[in-house]
């Protein structure tokens, strides 16, 4: 006897047809679901804090929650609210959709949150994250506070993705990383930490990637500088205040993104088949691939002491690879930091996925500057060089900065590989940091070392730039030189003649030969590696572009 069912023999399917429509809901409101839609998936970020105004510590971000097959029923309509940010010194507000919620981030000083805001200057801790209790977790703790001269700084808010940094005697701790969402289709980095402020002369630290806005610099004019209020419709936090009178920034705005998802698992009827193809509903052929990366980000440029290298990022060989799968095809966003630009400027992050490199920390005519390797220190007090994998991942992403010895002398920039060396001597500058040799394009050295540290300026010597791009810094009539393109290098440092900028940062994917890899613009390039690599498949990124996997 003829079946319904097309002669298929077997239990019809309960589905979900929600045709993976995507709705991103940046303010209060109501989503009314198709008829067909029966699950979805959905990420609730909640309202970054608001940091405090002098010396402050960076807000945390708001909490961050991706939830995957969500019962609902079709055609119904739901309340949706999306969090405010924290006004200064205020806390996030929550969001929530279908029955789940995420907690604003920490607001003021030492704050719990969805992410915790950062230690004050003179009360240490930082704000606990996860305060709703939730596996995985919904955020992280703020950076505590280094108490005492020559620089009191406040902490980094908590991001989504990791911890605030502490504070340090060379100045204010980088906000926490976000974490990144591919609901909408391509990676977005959202729930970034506040950077905190200091009272000395460096500038604040940076927000954390997702939003999180900078720190202040200090001192200021009061009310003349502020930090920087933290990404709208990110859950960012607030940038902390500078010291005396500064404004200090607000918490970003969260947002909610709902994907109704189609669900066609089982045993199907030819005719359901049918219909769900000729709809566009039916699900395209699965891919799942493991690939390997090199992150580098733009290095620091300089004044007086060497550039730190940009941060240094890798899974090759041996480590953890990143993971990608979907359906029909997958594109990747990757965005190649910058280096800074000559007279302490900080380079550029730069992202893959997940991952992101931290911007290479600038050479001040101070302290250097915090960053994926720290900047040497300058010839004025205190003249000690930056920290280095700030924000902190693991393994280190860099190294710090090299130290001002005496007077007239300068540090090396960190690098990959080795930390900035110290000034060996009066109107000398310190070497910059090694990088480190990566061979996941198959080319062989130097052209395979990234990541190297700027030289300091020196009267009568300067120093040499670390091997992977470093530039060397001034010697004589010769002014500081520029880090290599392309390499994250950092620039050398300047004493009379002039300064050098950083080096762009770099991304390289490699994948087996049986992926198909594409890449935009056409600046970039995919090859393929000759044995022994096996056929390798390498996508490298020169500037900013999509990977596209299929």
């Amino acid at each position: 006897m003829a079946r319904g069912n097309g002669g298929i023999i077997g239990k019809t399917n309960q589905t979900s047809f929600g045709k993976c429509t995507v709705t991103s809901k940046t303010s209060s409101g109501n989503l009314t679901t198709q008829p067909a839609t029966r699950v979805v998936q959905t990420l609730i970020v909640a309202g970054g804090g608001g940091s405090y105004c002098i010396r402050g510590p960076g807000g945390g971000a708001g909490g961050f929650r991706c939830l995957s097959n969500v019962p609902v029923s079709g055609n119904t309509t739901y309340p949706i609210v999306v969090g405010g940010g924290g006004a200064i010194s205020t806390p996030g507000n929550n969001s929530s959709a279908f029955g789940n919620s995420s907690t604003g981030g920490g607001g003021c000083v030492n704050s719990p949150g969805g992410s915790g805001s950062g230690g004050f200057a003179s009360a240490g801790t930082g704000g606990t994250g996860n305060v709703g209790g939730y596996t995985p977790p919904e955020g992280n703790p703020g950076g505590n506070a280094f108490i005492g001269p020559p620089l009191d700084g406040g902490g980094g808010g908590g991001g989504a993705g990791a911890a605030g940094s502490p504070s340090t005697p060379s100045g204010a701790g980088a906000g926490g990383n976000g974490a990144v969402s591919t609901i909408t289709g391509s990676p977005v980095t959202y729930a970034g930490g506040g950077g905190g402020s200091v009272t000395g002369c460096t500038g604040g630290a940076l927000g954390g990637s997702g939003g999180g806005g900078a720190g202040a610099k200090s001192p200021v004019t009061p009310g003349s500088e502020i930090g920087v209020p933290g990404t709208a419709n990110t859950g960012g936090g607030g940038g902390g205040g500078g010291f005396p009178g500064g404004v200090a920034g607000t918490g970003g705005s969260g947002i909610v993104i709902v994907k109704e998802l189609n669900k066609a698992s089982g045993v199907w009827s030819l005719k359901s088949q049918l219909k769900a193809q000729q709809q566009g509903t039916w699900p395209l052929a699965p891919i799942s691939v493991d690939v390997d990366y090199l992150v580098v980000a733009g290095g620091g440029g300089a004044a007086n002491g060497g550039g730190g290298a940009g941060g240094y990022r890798t899974s090759f060989p041996g480590g953890t690879k990143l993971s990608f799968s979907g359906f029909g095809s997958i594109t990747v966003p990757v965005t190649i930091g910058a280096g800074g630009a000559a007279g302490a400027n900080n380079g550029n992050p730069s992202i893959f996925s997940t991952i992101t490199s931290a911007s290479g920390g600038a050479g001040r005519s101070t302290s250097g500057a915090a960053g994926g390797s720290g900047g040497g220190g300058g010839n004025d007090p205190p003249g000690i060089g930056g920290a280095g994998n700030s924000p902190p991942v693991s393994p280190p992403q860099g190294n710090p900065g090299g130290n001002n010895t005496g007077p007239l002398n300068t540090g090396g920039g960190g690098g990959a590989g080795a930390v900035g060396g110290n000034a060996p001597g009066p109107g000398t500058g310190g070497n910059g940091g090694a990088g480190s040799t990566n061979l996941i394009a198959g080319n062989p050295a130097p052209t395979s070392i990234y990541a190297g540290g700027g030289g300091g300026g020196g009267i009568s010597a300067g120093g040499l730039g670390g091997s992977g791009g470093g530039g060397a810094g001034e010697q004589g009539p010769i002014g500081g030189q520029n880090g290599t393109v392309n390499t994250g290098g950092g620039g050398g440092g300047g004493y009379l003649v002039s300064s050098g900028g950083g080096g762009s940062g770099i991304v390289i994917t490699r994948a087996p030969g049986s992926v198909n890899m594409s890449v935009s613009p056409g600046t970039n390039t995919v090859t393929t590696l000759p044995a022994p690599a096996g056929g390798c498949t390498v996508a490298t990124f020169t500037v900013s572009g999509d990977l596209t996997i299929s």
